[in-house]
Protein backbone atom coordinates (compact mmCIF):
# COMPACT_ATOMS: atom_id res chain seq x y z
CA UNK A 1 0.00 0.00 0.00
CA UNK A 2 3.18 2.40 0.85
CA UNK A 3 4.49 1.80 -2.45
CA UNK A 4 1.04 2.23 -4.74
CA UNK A 5 0.76 5.60 -2.31
CA UNK A 6 4.10 6.88 -3.22
CA UNK A 7 3.59 6.23 -6.94
CA UNK A 8 -0.27 8.28 -6.77
CA UNK A 9 1.15 10.91 -5.11
CA UNK A 10 4.48 11.39 -7.04
CA UNK A 11 2.02 11.07 -10.83
CA UNK A 12 0.11 13.90 -9.05
CA UNK A 13 3.29 16.28 -8.14
CA UNK A 14 4.44 15.07 -11.77
CA UNK A 15 0.86 16.77 -13.52
CA UNK A 16 1.17 19.41 -10.88
CA UNK A 17 4.58 20.62 -12.55
CA UNK A 18 3.23 19.78 -16.04
CA UNK A 19 0.05 22.09 -15.34
CA UNK A 20 1.69 24.60 -13.65
CA UNK A 21 4.30 24.84 -16.72
CA UNK A 22 7.21 24.53 -14.44
CA UNK A 23 8.65 21.51 -16.90
CA UNK A 24 9.40 23.99 -19.61
CA UNK A 25 12.98 25.65 -18.62
CA UNK A 26 12.03 29.22 -20.20
CA UNK A 27 9.79 29.39 -17.63
CA UNK A 28 11.96 28.85 -14.90
CA UNK A 29 14.68 30.92 -17.07
CA UNK A 30 11.74 33.72 -17.27
CA UNK A 31 11.36 33.70 -13.63
CA UNK A 32 15.03 34.14 -12.86
CA UNK A 33 15.52 37.30 -15.27
CA UNK A 34 14.79 40.22 -13.40
CA UNK A 35 15.86 42.48 -15.57
CA UNK A 36 14.51 41.31 -18.78
CA UNK A 37 10.99 39.94 -19.75
CA UNK A 38 10.25 38.79 -15.68
CA UNK A 39 7.51 36.16 -15.87
CA UNK A 40 6.28 36.26 -12.21
CA UNK A 41 4.04 32.88 -12.37
CA UNK A 42 6.56 30.65 -10.72
CA UNK A 43 6.19 32.71 -7.91
CA UNK A 44 2.43 31.43 -7.63
CA UNK A 45 3.20 28.24 -7.86
CA UNK A 46 5.72 28.56 -5.28
CA UNK A 47 3.42 30.46 -2.95
CA UNK A 48 0.76 27.99 -3.69
CA UNK A 49 3.48 25.39 -2.68
CA UNK A 50 4.67 27.10 0.69
CA UNK A 51 1.09 27.35 1.94
CA UNK A 52 0.16 23.58 1.33
CA UNK A 53 3.36 22.62 2.64
CA UNK A 54 3.34 24.39 5.50
CA UNK A 55 -0.36 23.31 6.33
CA UNK A 56 1.19 19.45 5.42
CA UNK A 57 4.04 19.88 8.10
CA UNK A 58 2.32 21.74 10.54
CA UNK A 59 -0.28 18.23 10.89
CA UNK A 60 2.56 15.87 10.11
CA UNK A 61 4.32 17.07 13.79
CA UNK A 62 1.68 16.38 15.77
CA UNK A 63 1.76 12.72 14.48
CA UNK A 64 3.91 10.33 15.51
CA UNK A 65 2.90 7.97 12.26
CA UNK A 66 1.38 8.90 8.96
CA UNK A 67 -2.22 8.38 7.35
CA UNK A 68 -1.30 4.99 5.93
CA UNK A 69 0.85 3.65 9.56
CA UNK A 70 4.31 4.29 8.58
CA UNK A 71 6.68 5.89 11.48
CA UNK A 72 6.78 9.94 10.58
CA UNK A 73 10.65 10.69 9.75
CA UNK A 74 10.78 14.56 10.22
CA UNK A 75 14.25 16.09 9.98
CA UNK A 76 15.07 17.72 13.54
CA UNK A 77 17.83 20.20 12.02
CA UNK A 78 17.64 23.56 13.01
CA UNK A 79 21.14 24.94 11.83
CA UNK A 80 22.57 26.23 8.81
CA UNK A 81 25.87 24.32 7.95
CA UNK A 82 28.18 24.44 5.38
CA UNK A 83 26.74 21.59 3.43
CA UNK A 84 23.63 23.11 3.24
CA UNK A 85 25.04 25.90 2.37
CA UNK A 86 27.44 24.63 -0.37
CA UNK A 87 24.79 22.10 -1.82
CA UNK A 88 21.83 25.41 -2.01
CA UNK A 89 24.29 27.63 -3.76
CA UNK A 90 24.96 24.33 -6.13
CA UNK A 91 21.35 23.81 -6.67
CA UNK A 92 20.36 27.73 -7.56
CA UNK A 93 23.69 27.82 -9.97
CA UNK A 94 22.19 24.77 -11.69
CA UNK A 95 18.67 25.89 -11.70
CA UNK A 96 19.55 29.07 -13.27
CA UNK A 97 21.82 27.80 -15.71
CA UNK A 98 19.49 25.15 -16.93
CA UNK A 99 16.45 25.88 -15.99
CA UNK A 100 15.56 22.70 -14.61
CA UNK A 101 15.45 21.45 -10.78
CA UNK A 102 15.60 18.05 -10.06
CA UNK A 103 11.48 17.07 -9.62
CA UNK A 104 10.53 18.68 -13.00
CA UNK A 105 13.51 17.16 -14.88
CA UNK A 106 12.61 13.89 -13.83
CA UNK A 107 8.63 14.58 -15.17
CA UNK A 108 10.65 16.10 -18.49
CA UNK A 109 13.00 13.17 -18.85
CA UNK A 110 10.16 10.34 -18.39
CA UNK A 111 8.57 12.80 -21.30
CA UNK A 112 11.61 12.18 -22.98
CA UNK A 113 12.71 15.56 -23.40
CA UNK A 114 16.49 15.17 -24.39
CA UNK A 115 17.93 18.40 -21.92
CA UNK A 116 16.12 17.09 -19.27
CA UNK A 117 17.58 13.70 -19.69
CA UNK A 118 21.35 15.15 -20.03
CA UNK A 119 20.35 17.20 -16.92
CA UNK A 120 19.51 13.98 -14.72
CA UNK A 121 21.79 12.11 -15.90
CA UNK A 122 24.46 14.83 -14.70
CA UNK A 123 22.37 15.35 -11.43
CA UNK A 124 23.10 11.46 -11.16
CA UNK A 125 26.62 11.40 -11.09
CA UNK A 126 27.07 14.79 -8.95
CA UNK A 127 24.44 12.92 -6.71
CA UNK A 128 27.40 9.98 -6.78
CA UNK A 129 30.40 12.09 -7.14
CA UNK A 130 29.00 13.42 -3.81
CA UNK A 131 28.65 9.79 -1.75
CA UNK A 132 32.55 9.12 -2.81
CA UNK A 133 33.70 12.14 -1.45
CA UNK A 134 31.58 11.97 1.78
CA UNK A 135 32.54 8.39 1.94
CA UNK A 136 36.54 9.55 1.66
CA UNK A 137 36.02 12.34 4.13
CA UNK A 138 34.81 10.38 6.77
Amino acid sequence: MLNLNAFVVGLLFGLGLIISGMTDPSKVIGFLDLAGAWDPSLAFVMGGAILVGAGAFTIAKKRQRSLLGAPMQLSSATELDKGLLIGSLVFGIGWGLSGFCPGPAVVSAAAGQPKALIFVASMLAGMALYIVIDRRGK
